[in-house]
């Protein structure tokens, strides 16, 4: 054979070895990463994933190969929410929480109901006569779910290993205002701890304090998207994050958050994380330290 043509055919063989074998390492790690993106893959670590949905509020908790869905942010943001939650190419929600029947955390409840198979789903015991709230209704009747009431207490969700629920509100039937309805729920995943209040305002923070409860964690979801009404300083002593997450919308008219919140929290040292500004949010725990992704 002509030298020649020896070489060249050599150097292509060679040529074409190296291409596959760095397309098979791309590949590897395209398969990866989609995968991690897919189930947040790692079975030892917990996702809390604060979704960006505007001026409201969208909270999914994933650990053990278990989906919690707490509330579903307003309509106006519904596509942003459902291209987000397609992308985790979720099979279930285990568990889904309407923490009250305000539009901007059940705007789209009866599409989650209707898109998603579910397992358990809560609610407080109120009820309201808006379209929101009687959607959600009418799409739970037509896949026969049944609601679950969700008060002080609760202790039927169940997480799977290392974890432990705690549900520290509503402590009463009846509250003038539709936020205090907002259980307050306690997450804790080996030694670190997540704290949820919906818009739950200084009136139900205050029961809590009053009852002594153990409401200390190292991530809080600010109550009432950082409004005045909630988060008073006694309550946040209490909690004593590290880490704190106000879901707001970008230039909303409510001038969430308000300065008040925002002071407290930066006098107090608290790593403050905004859904207006930081978009979705997600923070991870492996049971004994937290980061965000």
């Amino acid at each position: 054979m002509n030298k020649n043509k020896y070489n060249v055919k050599k150097y292509l063989l060679t040529f074409l070895a190296i291409l596959l074998f760095s397309f098979s390492i791309v590949s590897c790690g395209l398969t990866k990463f989609n995968s991690n993106k897919a189930n947040n893959a790692d079975i030892n670590k917990m996702f809390v994933h604060y979704i960006d949905v505007g001026q409201g509020d969208c909270i999914l908790v994933q650990v053990n190969n278990k989906n919690l869905l707490i509330d579903s942010g307003p309509k106006s943001d519904r596509r942003k929410l459902f291209n987000y939650l397609s992308g985790l190419n979720l099979n279930k929600l285990d568990y889904v929480i309407a923490t009250h029947p305000h539009e901007d955390h059940i705007g789209n409840m009866d599409d989650i109901i209707k898109t998603y198979s579910i397992g358990t789903f809560y609610s407080p015991k109120v009820e309201s006569t808006t379209k929101s709230f009687e959607d959600m209704v009418d799409a739970l009747k037509n896949k026969n779910l049944k609601v679950h009431v969700l008060k002080n207490n609760s202790n039927s969700i169940d997480l799977g290993e290392n974890t432990k629920v705690n549900v520290f509100s509503p402590n009463k039937d009846f509250y003038d205002n539709l936020n205090n309805y907002s259980p307050v729920i306690k997450i804790q995943y080996g030694n670190t701890s997540f704290l949820f209040t919906g818009d739950a305002e200084k009136e139900v923070e205050k029961e809590i304090l009053n009852n002594n409860e153990d409401i200390s964690a190292d991530v809080l979801k600010v109550g009432h998207h950082g409004s005045s009404t909630s988060t008073s300083k006694d309550f946040l002593k209490k909690v004593n994050p590290s880490i704190a997450v106000i879901s707001v919308g970008k230039d909303n008219i409510y001038n969430h958050p308000d300065a008040i919140t925002t002071k407290l929290l930066d006098e107090s040292n608290i790593k403050t994380y905004r859904t207006d500004k930081d978009g979705t949010i997600v923070i991870c725990s492996d049971g004994s330290n937290i980061s965000k992704k």
